[in-house]
Formats: C-alpha cells, structure tokens, sequence
C-alpha cells in the first residue's frame, strides 16, 4: 500500500483547526473528502501539526496511505481540484517508505507570527495578521525572545488544557525582526506545547511596547505559572510554515526496530 507525504497550504479562517472535529469544518476533513471523491476510500490522514482554530499554514505535511498505486502528480492535482472551494491546496506530492509518519517522523517544526503594526484599520491582512497599533521595538522583541531559547519548563506558556505529558521543551531558535509595517516573529522546533508560540508572541508584545524587559520574561518563564503569561495572541497572525524529517534511511531502521521490539513483548 503506497503512502503518500502532502505538503499543504492553508487559510485557517474557515476551520477549527486541523484535527478532525465535530463542532466544525477541518482540514483533515478536507481532505480526507478529497480522497473519497478523488479514488472512493474513506482514510483518515495524518498530520505533523494539530494547528489550532484560525492558524494558517505554508506548509503543513500529512500522509495518507491509498491501495492503488498512483502516480504523484495524480493525486495532487486530483485532491487541489476536490479540496475546491475551500482554502486548501496541495502544493507537493511524493511516495514515501513504509517508516515514514508525518507526525512522527518530523524533527522540527517552524512557525511564523506576523503583526501588522500601523493605526489604521487592516483591510487586506484581516484575519492574516495581528494588527497592533502601538510602535512595537522589534529589537528588543528580539532580545528577549532568546530568553525562551534552550531547554526549559514552559508552563507558563501552555494552555491549561494542554494534553502534552511534559511542559519541558527545547526551543531551537527564536528571532524577530520589522520588514516595513510588519513585525515578523519565527521559532522552531521539535514540537511545541498548545498555544505555546501564541503565547510568547503575546508576551513578547508587552516587550515591544515598552512595558515589559527581557528580565520580566525571563520571570514569567522561572515562575511556571499560567498567570504569569502576558495576553495570549490571536491565531490571525501564526502560520506553520515547515516540517523537517529525518532521512529515510533512520526512518526505515526505527520502523524495523520498533517492529522487533513490538514482536519481543508479545512473545
């Protein structure tokens, strides 16, 4: 059976969010509908990233296994035409090996944040950008965003609901810099915890408009308290932007030892 790794791009503005859900609209509906329509089979698909309700993406990765063995363009340009009208698009399609998982093969994970930052009104960016009118200092942003670099305990900046088992993470990289009217924020890594980049763009915000330093982000940070967050941002601006993999050649090892040991404990 031939497994197919999707790179999608998508307008968060309509959906719930990626996962699958009864309240809503979703991607991984989307596109599993697609699929149906396109060869008749009900799959569920796999996604590297649960994005939340409203949070786009430039380049999502999901796989989807199909028993006939398709060629790649094929089912790309099969499921951009039945993921029509909504805001999804299939922008790569190619046959992976057996080990791969979108989900659990990716060993880093990037988004970006866009603001807006200018007074008057948003009319093409609305819904694509927080549009925050105080003058925001992206240098200091920058500064302080390297206080979440490195491992660390991010309780603070999960939500409450979070289902992760650890609120340990290592955050890869953090920078911030201004291109015009736009502050742009970018971070990776491995996986993030919910609401997490949101978080800390919201905090770093309070940066930017002077009332915060980089030492009262790094107390936010000490404290592991919830209340310790400065104000969530909102999903507009927060795009998933890359998924990277490891070889093929770790996938397929880890996929025949996790077989051998799963063959071990039921012996």
């Amino acid at each position: 059976m031939p497994r197919y790794k999707l790179t999608v791009e998508y307008d968060g503005r309509p959906f719930v969010g990626w996962q699958r859900q009864a309240n809503g609209p979703s991607v991984q509906a989307v596109l599993e509908r697609a699929i149906k329509a396109f060869c008749g089979e009900e799959i569920t698909v796999g996604g590297a990233g649960r994005t939340d309700t409203g949070v786009h993406a430039l380049g999502q990765v999901a796989h989807a296994d199909l028993t006939k063995d398709w060629p790649a363009k094929t089912v790309m340009g099969a499921l951009n035409f039945h993921c029509q009208p909504d805001p999804v698009a299939i922008l790569a399609c190619e046959k992976m090996h057996d080990g791969f998982d979108a989900r659990f093969s990716a060993i880093r994970r990037s988004y970006r944040y866009r603001i807006f930052n200018r007074v008057p009104p948003l009319t093409h960016e609305l819904g694509l950008a927080w549009h925050v009118k105080a003058e925001l200092d992206a240098d200091a942003m920058h500064e302080a965003a390297q206080v979440f670099v490195g491992h660390h305990d991010f309780t603070t900046f999960r939500h409450t609901r979070c289902q992760a088992k650890s609120p340990e993470k290592t955050l890869e990289a953090f920078s911030v810099r201004r291109e015009g009217q736009m502050v742009i924020a970018e971070c990776a890594s491995r996986s993030f915890l919910h609401n997490q980049v949101r978080s800390m763009v919201g905090t770093l915000r309070l940066v930017g408009d002077g009332r915060w330093t980089a030492e009262d982000v790094r107390a936010a940070l000490a404290a592991r308290d919830r209340t310790a967050c400065g104000p969530v941002a909102p999903a507009d601006g927060l795009y998933l932007t890359r998924v990277d993999y490891r070889s093929p050649e770790e996938d397929i090892a880890r996929a025949r030892q996790a077989k051998r040991d799963k063959a071990e404990a039921e012996s």
